[in-house]
């Protein structure tokens, strides 16, 4: 398989591990402390730049994504000193996304100016619910009211703004969910982040569910109905589905995001963040240690805040390029594959026969069959 990262572009992921409260439903890395020192948060992320800009000298920066946890945490004086490092360490592109991502509370919706005047041209809002009650029942921190109003205030300062939903929720219809969805796509956003809840093990959600006491999740035939009904509205409103769980307007797709489906290279920096590195011909994966305060003395110890590099196989980068590139709606790009895809080739038959993918342009694509059984599709395409 070709050296081929540049396909999808060079971007940088900074991992702010706090937030607030934990959500019962989150098993992403997030923390709740009841101080920061955010000084010293500032000095690491700045070492970890350093390192990684001498890695990747001279390439092109397409994307930063300031992740979490709850960015919006941050203060907008730590930002500006991360980015003026990032330019500083990196050629940027002319049309550079800057993305952070905030949760919709009054208190960080006035530091939005101050990101702005740092840099971040991208705000992607966890607001999850449109009515108090799922809120609430979600552990959310914030009202109906409230995140109404703290995205007026990001519409008002940002050029680009994002917002997340989760759907097929405890007691809710299908008509509840359309109406919800109708209300989002009328609030003059750009980009919408569509997210099925599902229960994971470890969070408060997962074992409630061991137990039976998460009571009122739809059957699974109701949430597929409600991945449907989406479908069909966003098209509607001009809101394709140019991957599986977001939703945009022309020329508003996630560019960050883009560079992990389509197999770019991305720096992961701070506690529990993942990298994609291609150095001296071999694309390698990088990890980092998941608790904040392990991150941070390895670092301080050592200068480096890896905890694992490892070269990926010629095996392990096709099994990526599926897994990531069949979640867009573009698909995949066969020509990347050279002389391995003849070993495809019978797998690729059979399921556009039954209907589930097709070819363009030398693109694999799912039809709209396939989308909800995209798990399957891989299962077969990737079957030894």
């Amino acid at each position: 398989m070709p050296e081929d990262w540049e396909h999808g572009g060079f971007g940088l992921y900074i991992h702010w591990p706090f937030c607030q409260a934990k959500c019962p439903y989150c098993d992403f890395n997030s923390h709740v402390v009841a101080q920061i020192d955010q000084k010293a948060w500032e000095q690491a992320y700045l070492s970890e730049i350093e390192r990684v800009g001498a890695e990747t000298h001279g390439r092109i920066l397409r994307s930063v994504f300031f992740g979490g946890g709850t960015p919006s945490l941050m203060d907008p004086d730590v930002v500006d000193a991360v980015l003026r490092k990032v330019r500083a360490t990196w050629n940027c592109a002319n049309d550079i996304e800057i993305t952070l991502e905030a949760n919709p509370t009054s208190v960080e919706a006035g530091r939005f100016v101050g990101y702005r005047d740092a840099g971040v041209n991208r705000v992607s809002m966890g607001i999850q619910a449109l009515n108090d009650t799922d809120l609430k029942a979600l552990g959310r921190l914030h009202s109906a009211k409230e995140a109404m109003a703290a995205f007026d205030i990001a519409r008002d300062v940002f050029d680009r703004v994002s917002f997340d939903l989760i759907y097929a929720r405890q007691n809710q219809s299908q008509a509840d969910w359309e109406q919800e969805l109708r209300q989002a796509l009328s609030m003059a956003v750009d980009h919408l982040s569509l997210y099925q809840l599902t229960i994971e093990d470890g969070t408060a959600f997962g074992d409630r569910y061991a137990v039976g006491k998460l009571r009122g999740l739809p059957e699974d035939d109701a949430a597929a109905d409600m991945y449907l009904a989406t479908q069909d509205i966003c098209s509607d409103a001009g809101f394709g589905a140019y991957e599986v769980s977001n939703h945009a307007g022309p020329g508003s797709e996630s560019m960050h995001n883009l560079i992990y489906w389509r197999s770019g290279d991305y720096a992961g920096i701070g506690p529990g963040a993942h990298g994609r590195l291609t150095l001296d011909g071999q694309r390698y994966a990088t990890e980092t240690p998941l608790a904040p305060g392990a991150w941070m003395a390895q670092l301080q110890e050592t200068g480096n805040g890896e905890s694992l590099r490892s070269p990926l196989s010629e095996e392990d980068q096709f099994a990526e390029m599926m897994l990531m590139g069949l979640r867009l709606h573009e698909g995949v790009n066969l020509e990347r594959f050279g002389s391995s895809l003849d070993e495809l080739r019978i797998n690729i038959n059979y399921l556009t026969d039954v209907g589930i993918v097709y070819t363009d342009n030398s693109h694999l694509r799912l039809t709209p069959k396939g989308r909800p059984v995209l798990n399957a599709v891989l299962r077969q395409l990737l079957a030894n």
